[in-house]
């Protein structure tokens, strides 16, 4: 009887031994995918956000092997991107009429691109009298930093830069455009936090002038697209250059942050109708696959891209170049 005792308690313990190793949380280091039970909870869906590398990979994962119907993934890669629903869909329509098996989709995909974006352009810019050029968009886009990079490279071809700090609004704005001046070389106009902006892009234009200024960059408040009053405002500015110069300005960039998604086809529709936008400059591109909006307010608004900012340096901000963009957009 006694050893029937001491069997059953020896049996008891050793189960007891074997439920605590089951049941004890893994330290650091254990390793429990022998013992661990398989997941039957659905995989996280993807990223809505385009990686680092580009969208070839993913283009090309959606025409791999055992894909029968490739274009629904197409456009959701493209949209994912930024690209805009009305623009995938008329890559997509076109790239599927051009498409035959066997072909690199990546390849068809880029023609589109660099169709829709056509011929780089340029600044436009006067050589015989004073340019301007006026500096629109949200806060935080880098327009000051854009007006910035813009007058030093203006100033290394040889011409002389004026600036005309009409955000009279953001606290240290004129603190900022004043560094900036001193790093390019350039004179800047502006006066205390407050003032009228039209005031002082007119005196602006009549110092440039004075000075024998060969371009006149006119910073402005960053406004959201969607306030009516302060767009008045911006209107009121173009006013009172176009009553100064004889002229409207020359060139009206859109700063346009590249990671700025689709919210920047509203942006940039609405400044168009407010200020007449001639050209887009594009920032915060800084080699990943950001910008997809571009391909959007080109072919929906017919605004191009002319400027890019590829950094924080002074020389970062380079003419845009289709062909370059599709292939940092595609990322190989």
């Amino acid at each position: 009887m006694i050893a029937v005792v001491g069997l059953v308690l020896v049996a008891l313990a050793i189960a007891g031994l074997v439920y605590r190793r089951r049941t004890r949380p893994a330290g650091p280091g254990t390793e429990r995918a022998a013992t661990a039970p398989t997941s039957t909870a659905p995989a996280p869906a993807a990223s809505a956000k385009v990686p680092a590398g580009g969208l070839a990979a993913r283009i090309r994962g959606a025409f791999g092997p055992g894909r029968q119907d490739p274009w629904p993934e197409l456009e959701r890669i493209l949209i994912a991107a930024d690209v805009g629903p009305a623009t995938s869909d008329r890559i997509v329509r076109d790239v599927r009429e051009r498409y035959a098996s066997g072909e690199d989709p990546t390849a068809l995909v880029g023609t589109e691109i660099r169709t829709i974006l056509g011929e780089s352009e340029r600044l436009d810019l006067p050589g015989d009298r004073l340019g301007i050029v006026l500096i629109v968009g949200v806060n935080g886009s880098g327009k000051t930093t854009t007006i910035g990079k813009l007058a030093a490279r203006l100033a290394a071809e040889g011409k002389r830069v004026s600036l005309a700090g009409s955000d009279t609004f953001r606290a240290a704005a004129s603190e900022q455009l004043g560094a900036w001046a001193e790093r390019s070389g350039a004179h800047v106009v502006s006066q205390e936090r407050g003032a009228d902006p039209g005031a002082v892009a007119f005196d602006a234009v009549k110092a440039a002038r004075a000075r024998s200024s060969d371009v006149l960059i006119v910073d402005t408040a960053g406004r959201l697209h969607t306030k009516q009053p302060l767009m008045e405002e911006l209107k009121k500015v173009r006013r009172v250059i176009e009553k100064a110069a004889g002229a409207p300005p020359d060139e009206t960039l859109l700063v346009l942050d590249a990671t700025t998604g689709q919210n920047g086809i509203a942006q940039a529709r609405a400044f168009t109708e407010a200020v007449e936008v001639t050209g887009v400059a594009l920032t915060k591109l800084d080699g990943t696959a950001k910008g997809g909006v571009v391909l959007a307010v080109r072919d929906l608004l017919g605004v191009p891209v002319k400027l890019v900012g590829t950094g924080e340096g002074v020389g970062d901000l380079e003419p845009f170049d289709a062909a370059s963009f599709a292939a940092r957009l595609l990322g190989g």
